[in-house]
């Protein structure tokens, strides 16, 4: 056996800690402000993680520095298009990438103010997908968009604006259309239902996704000291940035110290190295936060409004 009565110790004044009571959370006040929620939180983990990336997010937007979301389509069906539309009208956001999924509940909610059907049920006897409003009047717009010069997101958020939709004001791709930002989709074909249609159009399709592709390098050429933010897409989004990154790269222009963001209920493997790790290689920093959209996002939008009005530091 051994002798333990000669171990060798030390205090715990002199040991560096990981943890100590100054960075402690505090419970919440009643009445209190959402910048004295957040001051409250601890400091740990992802509570700065939250913070920390709210207050670069920030910075980067008073810097005059490019902030783009790139997104997948459950935001959307979660609600989330009231949050970020504000964040475009406020001009924190100056682009916004999309799967192609993000078109369709876009389109749904600003025409019918529902979207996201019961796939279980329906694809049962094939009636997932039909919507003929969804399939004839995307593909449509896409058609007489791409053919008038316009890349895909831009061709549908026009179509909204023109029609005059009875929810346009809760459209994504108006309000891009809007504010004069880009709204870049970024498509697999096969992968949404608006393909099964009739009216798709593969030249179309292929076409507009590409300017969008071209489109969103030009954002990411001017991301220098500015923040990248993936919302909830797992494989097209993190690859379309890696690309649109090295593109831009490739081309002379300085892409660094970046600020990127990936925010999910798990953490992928694609979002972790090319959001995350590839991106920021030699200079800026990455953050992973990780939970439902629904709470998430309002909470790092309301965090940034709040470092803006300097709620928080």
């Amino acid at each position: 056996m051994i002798d333990i009565t000669k171990i060798k110790t030390y205090s715990i004044a002199d040991r560096p800690s990981k943890v100590c009571i100054d960075s402690m959370g505090r419970a919440h006040e009643p009445g209190s402000s959402f910048a004295e929620f957040l001051r409250r939180l601890p400091g740990f983990l992802g509570a700065e993680n939250l913070l920390e990336a709210a207050v670069r997010i920030a910075r980067a937007h008073s810097g005059g520095k490019t902030v783009i979301l790139g997104m997948g389509a459950h935001s959307i069906k979660v609600g989330l298009s009231p949050v970020i539309i504000d964040l475009i009208r406020r001009g924190v956001i100056k682009g916004v990438a999309m799967n192609g999924a993000c078109v369709i509940h876009d389109f749904e909610l600003a025409l019918a103010g529902a979207t996201s059907e019961d796939v279980d049920s329906a694809i049962l006897d094939g009636s997932f997908g039909m919507a003929r409003e969804t399939g004839g009047t995307i593909n449509r717009a896409i058609s007489g968009g791409v053919s008038a010069g316009l890349g895909l997101g831009a061709a549908v958020g026009e179509m909204i604006l023109r029609e005059k939709l009875p929810n346009a004001g809760l459209s994504l791709l108006a309000a891009c259309r809007s504010a004069g930002i880009p709204a870049t989709v970024h498509v697999a074909v096969g992968t949404d239902i608006i393909h099964m249609h009739p009216e798709a159009d593969g030249a179309a399709i292929g076409e507009g996704s590409l300017r969008d592709f071209r489109t969103l390098t030009g954002l990411v050429a001017g991301l220098k000291d500015g923040a990248y933010i993936n919302l909830g897409s797992a494989v097209i989004l993190p690859e379309v940035f890696l690309k649109a990154v090295t593109l831009a790269r490739n081309l002379g222009h300085d892409v660094s110290n970046l600020t990127t963001v990936n925010m999910d209920f798990i953490q992928h493997y694609r979002p972790g190295v090319n959001v995350l790790k590839r991106p920021t290689l030699g200079s800026g920093k990455a953050f992973a936060l990780t939970g439902h959209h629904e709470i998430m996002l309002p909470l790092l939008a309301a965090s940034v409004i709040e470092a803006l009005e300097g709620g928080i530091k």
